[in-house]
C-alpha cells in the first residue's frame, strides 16, 4: 500500500514537472493558446540580430511577434510575422527591422513607405526587395546602435586627423601672418571709411544738382505749359489753320516747280541726244577734211593753193595801190 503511494506521488511530481516545463516554455516564447492570428510575409537581404519571438509593432503599438526567419533560394531570407487579431495593415505597408534597445533587442516595425526614415541605403534595400511576389512585403534593416558607434568613432577619427592637421597648419608663422591680415582688413576698413565719407560728400553734391535740374526742369515744363497755352490759343482764332493752308499752297507750289523741273530735264536730256548726234556728224565731217576727202578737205591739205592765194593776194594789194595812184587808168568818165 505504501509503495502504491510512493508510486502516484511519483507520477504526480513528473506531470506536475512536464506541465511546469510546458507553460514556462510556452510563457517564453510569449504563445497565447486559442488565440487566432493574421500571417505576413516579408523578404530580406539581410535580417541583422533578428530572432523568432521579436515584436512586431505598428505605430509604436504592439502589434504581433516574429513567427519565423527562413532562408531561402538565391539569397533572399522570409520572414513570417504573425499580428494580433483586428490589427489592420497600414496603407503601402514595408517591414524595417532595426535594434528596440541599448541590449541588443531587435523588433520588426510595419510602416506606411512614404513614413520611411530618409536614407539613400534603406531606399535600395526596399526597391530591391520589392517584387517578392503577392502578399510578401518589402522589407528593409535600419543601421543599429553598433554601426552607428562605427560611424562616430569614424568620424571622430576624421575630426581628430583634421584638428591635428589644423595645428600642424596653424602654427607661430601662421598667427603672424593671420594678425598681419587683421591689420590689413583694418587698413582696408579705415580707407573704406575715408573713401565713404569722399563718397558721401560728392553724393551730396550730385543731390544739389539733382535738385538743380528738377527746378530746371519745372521751369521747363512751366515755359512747356505756357506754349501749349499758346498753341491752344492761337489754335482758337484759326491762325494755324492758316499756315497750314499757306504750308499746303507751298507745298502744291513745290510740286508743281518739281514737275516743271523734271520735264526741263527730259527736254534737256533730248537735247543732249540731239548734241552728241551733230557732234557724231562734225566729227565725221573733221575727220574726212582731216583726209583730204571733198572740196574743203583738198582746199584745207593743198599747200599749193595757200600759195597761189598768197601770191593774190600780193597781186591784189599791188592793184590797190595802183589804182589808187592812177584811178584814171581805170574809170573814164565823160560827161557830154
Amino acid at each position: 500500500m505504501k509503495k502504491r503511494s510512493n508510486d502516484f506521488l511519483l507520477g504526480v511530481v513528473i506531470l506536475a514537472s512536464i506541465v511546469l516545463i510546458v507553460t514556462v516554455t510556452l510563457f517564453l516564447q510569449q504563445t497565447e493558446i486559442g488565440t487566432r492570428r493574421s500571417k505576413v510575409f516579408a523578404r530580406f537581404r539581410d535580417v541583422g540580430q533578428v530572432t523568432v519571438g521579436n515584436l512586431v509593432v505598428i505605430r509604436g503599438v504592439k502589434s504581433g511577434k516574429v513567427d519565423a526567419v527562413e532562408l531561402e533560394p538565391g539569397g533572399w531570407v522570409l520572414v513570417r510575422l504573425s499580428l494580433d487579431k483586428d490589427v489592420k495593415l497600414p496603407p503601402d505597408p514595408v517591414v524595417l527591422l532595426g535594434a528596440s534597445s541599448l541590449f541588443g533587442e531587435w523588433q520588426a516595425s510595419l510602416t506606411p513607405r512614404r513614413s520611411v526614415p530618409a536614407g539613400a541605403e534603406v531606399a535600395a534595400q526596399l526597391a530591391e526587395s520589392a517584387g517578392g511576389g503577392p502578399g510578401v512585403l518589402a522589407g528593409a534593416v535600419l543601421p543599429d546602435v553598433a554601426q552607428l558607434t562605427t560611424v562616430a568613432g569614424s568620424i571622430a577619427g576624421d575630426v581628430q586627423s583634421v584638428a591635428e592637421r589644423f595645428q600642424v597648419a596653424f602654427n607661430d608663422t601662421a598667427a603672424r601672418e593671420l594678425r598681419a591680415s587683421i591689420r590689413h582688413v583694418s587698413d582696408l576698413s579705415s580707407e573704406l571709411a575715408r573713401t565713404v565719407r569722399v563718397q558721401s560728400r560728392n553724393l551730396d553734391t550730385v543731390s544739389v544738382n539733382v535738385r538743380e535740374g528738377a527746378a530746371n526742369l519745372s521751369r521747363a515744363s512751366g515755359s512747356f505749359a505756357r506754349s501749349v497755352a499758346r498753341l491752344d490759343s492761337a489754335t482758337s482764332k484759326g491762325e494755324v489753320q492758316a499756315i497750314m493752308k499757306d504750308v499746303s499752297r507751298t507745298a502744291d507750289q513745290a510740286r508743281d516747280a518739281s514737275e516743271r523741273l523734271n520735264r526741263l530735264t527730259l527736254s534737256l536730256e533730248r537735247t543732249e541726244v540731239s548734241l552728241r548726234s551733230v557732234m557724231l556728224h562734225a566729227d565725221s565731217v573733221l575727220q574726212k577734211v582731216d583726209k583730204g576727202q571733198g572740196t574743203l578737205g583738198l582746199i584745207v591739205n593743198d599747200p599749193g593753193l595757200y600759195r597761189h592765194t598768197d601770191s593774190a593776194m600780193v597781186d591784189l594789194r599791188a592793184l590797190i595801190a595802183d589804182f589808187k595812184k592812177n584811178p584814171k587808168r581805170y574809170i573814164k568818165l565823160s560827161i557830154f
